[in-house]
């Protein structure tokens, strides 16, 4: 039975994998072409997407890896890289969320009567992306390289990878459950704010609301509330009960790893956003509006 629950894991795994490398690559593809016609508008929001690109270019690099190792349910490789690959999906899972609730700050913003800031100047956007990634790269990389693997030996890894669950001790037990109340409820936060800012939109303007533009403009944030719900919540709920039961419950981790594999299909996003910008509506409108010659 558990060998059965670990084939039928292995496959999702391998699926749900496979589905972000091709998502997030022609999302990457797709996106960058946006982004260097619009390279002159250096908004936060631009900002925050062309950091998305990066990472996930980056988390997709070792993607590769999670798909060879769940195919053959064989770590060949060495135990550093395991490391690294498992350090890496958690720094973009973390990052991505981050630059999303900065595109929705920005998006709710004018609603109050507060002007967003640009980055006229690609010094200071540059300044602006680095200190960020700084701070993830500090915050999360060494405290996850020194902990994993830290009550193991590397013949207990031969041939196997992200098996961490002996590392969660009480203290980092709390530090998963805060982090995960901390996503769970700025998602909620943010799915609040966005219905209190269309009902304040709803009662300033009457008539047919999605004529309105900016009405229209808060209506597309439910895109990047809907990836926090879909690709972030269902992890971190999991990772409430899972860091409690993890020792007395053995089929716990691979449950856990279809959880944090679900989170990468976030990669997507790059491919939605940009079927939804301007400049991709213009080119469907050329294309459509083009007259057709009769030959």
């Amino acid at each position: 039975m558990h060998c059965s629950h670990n084939i039928t894991s292995s496959a999702a795994l391998v699926w749900i994998y496979s589905l972000t490398l091709i998502g997030g690559i022609v999302g990457i593809i797709f996106m960058s072409f946006i982004l260097n016609r619009q390279k002159d508008k250096l908004s936060i929001t631009n900002i925050s997407i062309i950091n998305l690109v990066v990472v996930h270019g980056t988390f997709l690099l070792s993607v590769p890896f999670r798909i060879h190792y769940f195919a053959t349910e064989t770590w060949t490789i060495t135990f550093e890289l395991c490391k690294l690959v498992s350090i890496i999906i958690h720094t973009h899972l973390y990052l991505s969320f981050f630059f999303y609730l900065a595109i929705l700050v920005v998006r709710f913003l004018p609603v109050i009567g507060r002007k967003p800031m640009g980055f006229n100047r690609p010094l200071i956007a540059f300044l602006a992306s680095a200190t960020v990634w700084l701070f993830f790269f500090l915050s999360i990389f060494p405290p996850l390289w020194i902990h994993y693997g830290k009550n193991q030996k590397n013949n207990e890894f031969e041939g196997k990878c992200f098996k961490f669950e002996s590392d969660i001790k009480d203290y980092v037990i709390t530090v998963n459950i805060i982090m995960a109340v901390v996503i769970i409820a700025t998602s909620c936060a943010a799915l609040v704010i966005l219905l209190l800012v269309l009902m304040k939109i709803a009662r300033s303007n009457h008539g047919n609301l999605f004529s309105n533009q900016e009405f229209r403009a808060q209506i597309n944030n439910i895109r990047f509330i809907a990836i926090m719900f879909i690709c972030f919540l269902p992890y971190h709920i999991f990772r409430i009960y899972y860091v409690l039961h993890v020792h007395s419950d053995k089929t716990l981790a691979n449950k856990n790893e279809v959880y944090l594999a679900i989170t990468s299909l976030c990669c997507w996003d790059l491919l939605t956003f940009g079927l939804h910008t301007q400049e991709t509506q213009k080119m469907v409108g050329k294309w459509y509006c083009s007259p057709t010659e009769v030959k």
